[in-house]
Parts: structure tokens; C-alpha cells; sequence
């Protein structure tokens, strides 16, 4: 009787044991549907090849669509998430196997008990750019154009340290390459960076963070160093302002000190007339003459003016419906309107997002 009472008592402190960790697993879901009509009616129902995010057009699809469990007990913590969407397809093509499904796949470990100091490791989003995947949590629809040939993930390890009052973040990251969970064939050479955080108030954001790596098989590969900066302001209650900067160079050829470069500023504007409704409007200006990371084959190369309107209606708090008006001016006749080339793109995208 003695042995039979032991062994009940130690299933049940195992049982409280572990409905205690299963409290720490938190679930959580988001979905996004839209519709967009390119007034240049691509035949193919593609949009523009530097968009990625948002980019069929003439139909109604889903942009991205995920379920999440993370687990967090304050001295290890792990986060999995596996996606669908015309996001996935546009943006992990070059993934292998199931990994085109995974949005976020890490796991972390606390290293100190008395400050904030971790290390995690796996798939996680970008460091780099105010904008993600995610466009509920972004004042506009559709990423602007820096945001869409920046890393939206990435895969290596990351240490990342928050001092006590919250104010300041620093994280240092040791990555498997740009825009990559399997590292390029050919290529054995390590890529990071680091981003810094301020906080000053709970209405000011300061960002920096860059990437330093090199593009291509070790035989020709070239040096890439990015840098994004960037300030979120709530001016007002009701009034907000983003800017953004990115800069990046690239070497020519292996060996060679001659640079191109690339350069990106853009401009955000909110203003929320109650808590369901609200209006923001982008300028953005890109320019990548070289073709680094937007090619096209043409004398002045990718010299392109973003401009978007978008009105926001939020019915329930992790709910919104939205639409978007958006024009790309470019230099150079880069687009294509029935067999022709043109300078402009205008497209109208209407999007309902709800994260559970």
C-alpha cells in the first residue's frame, strides 16, 4: 500500500509537472486573403518579378497563412511555424523540399540568470527593415520595394541582449547567407551581421542593422555589405512617421575593389481617425543602376518612385480590411502593358487579415 502510494504521488507531481510546461506552449494562427488587379493585366497574372509579397494579380488567393506554437519558460524557449501562400511560393522557390512551408523554426537558451542575455539558433525573420511578412502588423498593405529585396528570413544563430530598463537591444548574428536557409551550393563562407534597437519611449523606435556576406560559388564570389536604418515616430496619439534609408555596395568582380551600389530611401505616413478606421500614405524612391539585386537590362537600370494610399477599417482589434491604391514610376520603360514597354505600374489591392 506504501509503494502503491509513492508511485501515485510521483505520477501526480509529474501530471502538475507537465500541465505546468504545456501553460508555457502558446498557439496562435494568422491568415491574409487579397485581391489585386494590375492595370497592366500581365497575361500570366504575375506581378512585376521585384515584387514578392501580394504578387498575383487579376484573382483572389491567400498572400500567407500560418499556425505557431511557441514555448517559452524563461530560460529556454523555442518557436515553430509552417506556412502557406503565394508568399511562400514567390519567396522560398529556392528552398528544398518541405523547408518552403516553414515561416519560423528556432529554439533559444537563455545565458544568464540576471541579465537578458540569449542565444538562439534555426529559421527566424529578418533582421533587417521594419516591414515583414506579416502585413497586419505593417501600416500599409504592400511592402515597399527595399523590404521585398531585403531578406524577408534567415537561417544561422543569433545572440541577442536587452538591457534591464528595455530600451536598448543588440543582437549579433552569424548567418547561412542572404535570404537563405540552405546554404548556396559552392559557397563555404559564413555571412552576418548586427542590429541595434533604441527605444528611448514607448513612441520612439531607432533601428540599424547590417549585412556583411559574399554572393556566388567561393571560385567568383563577391563581397556584399547592407546597411538599413530606420525611425518609427508616434508623433501624436493619432499620427504617426516612418523613414527608412538602406544603402548597400557590391563588388564588380572577385578580387576587384571597383563597387556597385544601391540605395533606397522611403517614407511612411499614418494617421488613425478613430481605433477602426485609419489612412497611411508611402513615398519611395530606389535606385539600382547595376542591377545588385533588381536586373533589368537596361541603360539606366532599376531608377524607380513608389507612390501608395491605402485605407484601413479594423472591425475587432486582430482584424483588418484594407485597400490599397499603388503606382511604380520608373526611369526606364521596365514594365510591360500588352506586349509594350512602359515606365509606369499601377495596381489596386483590397486585403482582409486576421490573426487568432
Amino acid at each position: 500500500m506504501k509503494k502503491l502510494i509513492i508511485l501515485i504521488s510521483i505520477i501526480t507531481i509529474s501530471l502538475n509537472a507537465f500541465s505546468q510546461e504545456q501553460s508555457k506552449v502558446k498557439f496562435s494562427g494568422y491568415l491574409e486573403t487579397y485581391y489585386l488587379y494590375d492595370f497592366n493585366k500581365p497575361n500570366d497574372h504575375n506581378r512585376p518579378g521585384f515584387v514578392y509579397s501580394h504578387n498575383r494579380t487579376n484573382e483572389v488567393n491567400l498572400n500567407l497563412g500560418f499556425i505557431k506554437a511557441a514555448y517559452d519558460n524563461g530560460s529556454v524557449r523555442a518557436n515553430f511555424a509552417v506556412m502557406a501562400g503565394t508568399y511562400t511560393n514567390a519567396n522560398l522557390a529556392a528552398e528544398p523540399g518541405v523547408l518552403k512551408n516553414v515561416f519560423e523554426a528556432n529554439a533559444g537558451l537563455r545565458l544568464s540568470k540576471t541579465e537578458n542575455l540569449w542565444i538562439d539558433a534555426g529559421i527566424f525573420s529578418s533582421h533587417i527593415g521594419f516591414e515583414s511578412a506579416v502585413a497586419k502588423d505593417c501600416w500599409v498593405l504592400t511592402r515597399n520595394i527595399s523590404s521585398e529585396n531585403t531578406p524577408y528570413y534567415e537561417s544561422g544563430a543569433k545572440m541577442t541582449y536587452i538591457t534591464k530598463n528595455g530600451k536598448l537591444t543588440a543582437t549579433l548574428l552569424y548567418l547561412n547567407g542572404w535570404q537563405r536557409i540552405t546554404r548556396q551550393n559552392g559557397n563555404n563562407k559564413p555571412a552576418g551581421g548586427v542590429q541595434l534597437t533604441w527605444k528611448p519611449t514607448d513612441k520612439i523606435t531607432v533601428n540599424y542593422s547590417n549585412y556583411l556576406g559574399a554572393e556566388g560559388a567561393d571560385s567568383v564570389r563577391i563581397n556584399r555589405f547592407y546597411h538599413n536604418v530606420y525611425g518609427i515616430f508616434q508623433v501624436t496619439d493619432k499620427f504617426g512617421l516612418t523613414l527608412g534609408f538602406d544603402y548597400g555596395i557590391q563588388q564588380k568582380l572577385k578580387g576587384n575593389s571597383a563597387k556597385n551600389e544601391v540605395l533606397s530611401p522611403v517614407a511612411i505616413a499614418q494617421y488613425k481617425f478613430t481605433d477602426k478606421w485609419a489612412v497611411a500614405s508611402r513615398f519611395e524612391y530606389y535606385d539600382d543602376k547595376n542591377g545588385i539585386l533588381i536586373s533589368t537590362g537596361t541603360p539606366n537600370g532599376f531608377k524607380t518612385k513608389g507612390y501608395s494610399l491605402n485605407v484601413d477599417y479594423s472591425p475587432i482589434v486582430n482584424a483588418v480590411v484594407r485597400l490599397e491604391g499603388k503606382i511604380y514610376d520608373s526611369k526606364d520603360k521596365i514594365f510591360s502593358r500588352g506586349g509594350n514597354p512602359v515606365n509606369a505600374n499601377t495596381a489596386l489591392t483590397a486585403s482582409i487579415a486576421v490573426a487568432f
